[in-house]
C-alpha cells in the first residue's frame, strides 16, 4: 500500500451507521478496507505513509454542487478556501455565465460582466476559447501540474446567448438557436456534465422557455443535466420552481436546482410549498436535486439589482443608462416601487443590501455598510447612493443581501435530494464566509449542534447524492475500487471559522484531505500538491 490509515471511524457516504476501519490506498484508489473484527488480514503496511487516525471521522471527499471558482483555480494553485474545508471536487460554470465557450468579442464582454464574482481576469492567460481548450487549461495549470481541487464544468447558457445573438432582449432566431445548440453539442462532447442559466442575470434571462427547452434536449441527449438559477426566488419564487420543473419534463432533462432557497420576506416560512411541489414530481417520475448553502444571506453583484431592461446591450450600455438621469430615474422606480426582476420581483430594501466588494481602491470604506448607511453618512437618498457606487466602481462590486429566513434553510436541507453548494464569491474584500465555511457549518452547527441531519446523513448529503448527480462512477462513497478523495475530520470540533465580521478565516477540525491518495491537506497546513484535475463527463 502507498498509504494505510489506520483508526478511522469511517462514514461512509451512504448514510449509514458508521464503522472503525483501517483503509489501505494503493494508486490513487481505495485498496482495501479492514473494518473493526473482521477476520481476515489488516492492509499491508504502507510504502510511503501510515497514519493514525485516532478515531477522527474519515468520509469521501465533499463535493461543491455551486462553485464560483473559474479563474480562482488559475490564479491560486493552493487554493485553501476550498481544500481547507474538504472538498475535493467543485462543478464550476456556473449561473449561465463562465468562459467557455468564446469567442474574443464574447470573451471581453463575459470578463466584465461577472468581474465582481471572478475579477477582471487580468492575471489570467485566456489561451482557451472551447470548453474542451478551458479543462485543458484546468489540467496544465500552474506550471503544467494541475489544479488544487477537481472540477466539473456546467457550460453557461447566457454566455452561448452573449456567443450566438449578443445582449439583445428579444427571441433567437432558428438560425442563431441552431447555433446555440451546436455549441452546447460541442461543450458536452468537450466533457461538460450539463448546463447553467441565470435567468435574473442578462443576457440569459432574454431567454424564453421554448428556446431553454432547446437547449436542454440538447443538454439531456449527452446525459447531462440542467442547473438554473430559476427567474425570481422572491416573489413568484414557486412559479418560477414550477417552470423549471416543467421545462425539463418538456426537455426529458435531468434538473439539479441551484441555491434552492425562499428568500424575501413573501416567502418567510414557505419551504414545506417548495417541497411539496418538489415531491409531487419526484413522485410522477421527474429527476430532481438540488443545492443550498447553509447561510441565510445571499451574495452577488450589486448591478444583478437593475431591471433586465436597463441591461439590454451590455456594461457599457448600462453605464450610458445610469449616466442618463431620466433613465436612472426609470430604473430607481422600478427597483424601489415596482420591484425589478434583477431582485427577484421586490422592491428593494436597501439597508438590506451590504457592500461586501469593491473593485476601485477609493470605495474600500464602502465595504461592510449597507447603502442605506452609506447613504444616511452623506445625507442622500438611497438610490443616489448605489447609482454612484455603480457608476464609480464600473459595475464591479459585491454584496451580501440578507433577505433569507433559518426556517427555510433548515427545512430544505432536510431533503432527500438536498446537496451541498457554497455559491461561494471568492472576490472582495469581505466575501460571504459560506466561500470558506459552508462544509464544516453543515457538519458542526447543523449536524452537531442543531441536529437538523445526524451526521451520517450530512456526510451523504455532500458527498454520494452529488456524486449520482454528476454520474461519476467512482468517487462519493468509501468503497474499495473508488478514487482515494477522503477527508478526516474530528465530529467533535469541526466547525466554519469563517464568520461575516472575519470570512476568510479557515475551518477548525479538518486536519487531513487527500485527493487521489495525496495529501492536500496535512496536520491543518496546505501542501504543495496539485492533484486536481479537469473531471469530464461520463460517456
Amino acid at each position: 500500500m502507498d498509504l494505510v490509515i489506520q483508526d478511522a471511524r469511517v462514514i461512509d457516504g451512504t448514510g449509514g451507521a458508521s464503522y472503525r476501519a483501517d483503509i489501505g490506498v494503493q494508486e490513487g484508489r481505495i485498496a482495501a478496507i479492514h473494518r473493526e473484527g473482521d477476520t481476515g488480514p489488516r492492509p499491508a503496511a504502507a510504502r510511503r505513509h501510515t497514519l493514525d487516525a485516532q478515531g477522527l471521522a474519515l468520509a469521501p471527499g465533499f463535493i461543491d454542487m455551486h462553485a464560483h471558482s473559474d479563474l480562482a483555480l488559475l490564479r491560486d494553485p493552493e487554493h485553501t478556501a476550498k481544500a481547507a474545508q474538504g472538498v475535493t471536487l467543485e462543478v464550476i460554470g456556473q449561473d449561465g455565465l463562465s468562459y467557455a465557450p468564446v469567442d474574443d468579442r464574447t470573451l471581453a464582454q463575459v470578463r466584465r460582466a461577472i468581474t465582481g464574482w471572478n475579477g477582471d481576469g487580468s492575471d489570467i492567460d485566456f489561451t482557451w476559447r472551447t470548453v474542451g481548450g478551458y479543462l485543458d487549461a484546468l489540467d496544465t495549470a500552474h506550471g503544467g501540474h494541475g489544479i488544487a481541487v477537481n472540477a466539473a464544468y456546467l457550460i453557461p447558457q447566457g454566455t452561448v446567448r452573449m456567443y450566438a445573438l449578443g445582449w439583445d432582449d428579444r427571441p433567437a432566431t432558428p438560425a442563431e438557436l441552431d447555433r446555440m445548440r451546436h455549441l452546447v453539442a460541442e461543450g458536452m462532447s468537450e466533457g461538460a456534465v450539463g448546463m447553467s442559466s441565470g435567468l435574473t442575470y442578462t443576457p440569459g434571462m432574454y431567454a424564453d422557455d421554448s428556446e431553454l427547452a432547446a437547449l436542454c434536449e440538447v443538454v439531456a441527449a449527452h446525459k447531462g443535466y440542467y442547473c438554473p438559477h430559476h427567474r425570481s426566488y422572491g416573489a413568484g419564487a414557486l412559479q418560477a420552481y414550477e417552470e423549471m420543473v416543467n421545462l425539463a419534463r418538456t426537455a426529458r432533462c435531468p434538473l439539479h436546482l441551484a441555491h434552492a432557497t425562499m428568500n424575501f420576506g413573501v416567502n418567510k416560512g414557505r419551504a414545506p410549498d417548495l417541497l411539496a411541489l418538489l415531491d409531487d414530481a419526484l413522485a410522477h417520475g421527474a429527476d430532481i436535486t438540488l443545492d443550498t448553502y447553509p447561510y441565510t444571506p445571499g451574495c452577488t453583484t450589486l448591478v444583478a439589482m437593475l431591471p433586465s431592461w436597463a441591461g439590454e446591450g451590455g456594461p457599457d450600455a448600462i453605464l450610458a443608462r445610469l449616466r442618463d438621469d431620466g433613465t436612472a430615474e426609470r430604473i430607481r422606480h422600478h427597483l424601489e416601487v415596482v420591484g425589478s426582476d434583477g431582485c427577484h420581483g421586490v422592491p428593494i430594501e436597501w439597508d438590506t443590501i451590504e457592500i461586501s466588494g469593491a473593485l476601485a481602491p477609493g470605495l474600500a470604506s464602502c465595504v461592510g455598510r449597507t447603502i442605506q448607511e452609506l447613504a444616511d453618512a452623506r445625507g442622500e437618498a438611497p438610490w443616489t447612493t448605489a447609482r454612484r457606487l455603480l457608476i464609480d466602481d464600473r459595475l464591479g462590486s459585491t454584496i451580501l443581501q440578507h433577505v433569507g429566513h433559518e426556517e427555510n434553510v433548515r427545512a430544505i436541507m432536510r431533503h432527500r435530494v438536498h446537496t451541498g453548494g457554497s455559491d461561494g464569491i471568492l472576490q472582495g474584500v469581505k466575501p460571504h464566509p459560506r466561500a470558506y465555511g459552508t462544509f464544516p457549518q453543515y457538519l458542526g452547527r447543523y449536524a452537531r449542534e442543531l441536529g437538523v441531519l445526524s451526521l451520517e446523513e450530512t456526510v451523504a448529503h455532500l458527498t454520494s447524492r452529488p456524486a449520482a448527480r454528476l454520474r461519476l462512477p467512482d468517487r462519493g462513497l468509501v468503497r474499495e475500487g473508488y478514487r482515494a478523495d477522503l477527508v478526516l475530520f474530528d465530529p467533535e470540533t469541526v466547525a466554519a471559522g469563517s464568520t461575516f465580521e472575519a470570512p476568510r478565516t479557515l475551518p477548525v477540525g479538518i486536519p487531513h484531505v487527500l485527493i487521489d491518495g495525496r495529501f492536500v491537506m496535512r496536520d491543518g497546513r496546505r501542501t504543495d500538491t496539485l492533484a486536481g484535475r479537469a473531471v469530464r463527463r461520463t460517456p
